[in-house]
């Protein structure tokens, strides 16, 4: 296996990233505790996070925890903008860039040396040129992979720089709580610490048949490669999404089944939309939800044929939330996303149907050409007016 005889993989991540644009754009709000969105907590500032307020937590509990919040309604445009200039930063640093949301990436420095410096002096470079260029502060991690600099920068935050030495991994990586590793949610800890697991540094001294018996085959392998920092995968740059989705965090409140119905249809709505518009197919519908009890679960169905079509993508949603609905009623409802999976090129899967299945697009393609002219809200469903349909998250290019 090829490693690396330096820290050159930068995992840059801006910090409390839409609170930050408004702190930016807002000198009234800086060092003050700010969230954005009301209804739910869509972003949080760090003065506000010292209070407890967390992404995704409904708005009346965010206020109550930190009574003194600014909270601000969100802006996609603006975060849009500042996203674009900073990725323009760091395309400008290397070509070497992968994507990983609107705020956070991971760059590949190891072959700027000569011309640019080590991997430290870079970072601490781009960290000025974003902040000098664009107004944001951003928390970069550097090491000899992808998985160990994304765990760097998350040490390092907020606006911090953390380089991890090469032969100096498993020293920083083994005192770590187990949660740092990729994989393990709330369940997976449970099993761990269930049996006196609680460091990365304990679960790298389990076998990895151990962890396998323990955990299942792919878990367990995956997670014992991580405790031993092996990671081989390379920055990749233009390497399409595997799936592409969407989701909204819901306030606690009971909901009724066309309630949730109508969030469901805007999601599809998005996602499919975003799908044609990069030429995109997929087969496998996947459903997640969350509950007030922050469990989560997610259930997925396989389509016989790859598609964007909007009707067929929610009726295969809509059967999967039928046989979630006795859970959405018992425990409530925080969060629905979905995400269509196994994806292919459009042009190519096409050309295999049938005219009549080629066509039941038109209607779809047709108002796609409505919203690309007079915009996004120019054309609604009957069933979404009146009713908030939540806010459409920038994302990076399918």
């Amino acid at each position: 296996m090829f490693v690396r005889q330096q820290a050159s993989i930068l995992h840059a991540d801006l910090d409390a990233f839409f609170a930050s644009v408004e702190q930016r754009d807002d000198p009234r709000l800086r060092g003050r505790p700010v969230i954005v969105g009301g209804g739910v907590v869509m972003a949080a500032s760090y003065e506000a996070r010292a209070h407890g307020v967390r992404s995704a937590m409904g708005g009346a509990q965010a206020r109550a925890l930190c009574p003194r919040a600014v909270v601000v309604e969100p802006r996609m445009a603006a975060y849009a903008e500042a996203s674009a200039a900073v990725f323009a930063v760091f395309e400008r640093t290397t070509p070497l860039v992968e994507g990983i949301s609107i705020d956070e990436a991971f760059l590949d420095v190891g072959g700027l040396r000569r011309t640019a410096g080590a991997p430290r002096a870079i970072a601490l470079r781009l960290r000025a040129e974003v902040l000098d260029q664009v107004g944001l502060p951003i928390t970069i991690g550097a090491a000899t992979t992808k998985f160990l600099a994304k765990v760097a920068s998350a040490a390092a935050k907020p606006d911090g720089l953390l380089v991890v030495p090469p032969g100096g991994e498993l020293a920083f990586l083994h005192p770590l709580p187990v949660e740092r590793l990729w994989g393990v949610g709330p369940v997976t800890a449970e099993k761990l610490h269930n049996r006196g697991i609680t460091t990365v540094g304990d679960l790298s001294r389990l076998p990895e048949t151990a962890l396998v018996a323990m955990l299942g085959r792919a878990a367990g392998r995956h997670l014992h490669a991580l405790a031993h920092n092996r990671d081989p995968r390379p920055v990749a740059v233009g390497r399409r999404r595997r799936s592409v989705g969407a989701q909204r965090a819901l306030a606690r409140a009971r909901r009724s089944p066309d309630d949730v119905d109508a969030v469901a249809i805007a999601l599809v709505d998005r996602v499919t939309r975003r799908m044609r518009d990069a030429g995109r197919v997929g087969r496998t519908i996947t459903l997640r939800l969350r509950f007030d009890d922050f469990s989560r679960t997610a259930r997925s169905h396989t389509l016989v044929q790859a598609t964007a079509d909007t009707r067929a993508i929610l009726a295969a949603v809509r059967d999967l939330l039928a046989g979630a609905a006795p859970m959405i009623r018992h425990r409530g409802l925080t969060l629905v996303g979905v995400a269509v999976g196994n994806l292919a090129d459009a042009d190519a899967v096409q050309l295999a149907l049938p005219f009549d299945q080629r066509d039941r697009g038109a209607l779809d393609t047709a108002l796609d050409d409505v919203r690309e002219r007079f915009g996004a809200t120019a054309v609604t469903r009957a069933v979404h007016l009146g009713r908030d349909q939540g806010v459409a998250m920038p994302v990076l290019p399918d």
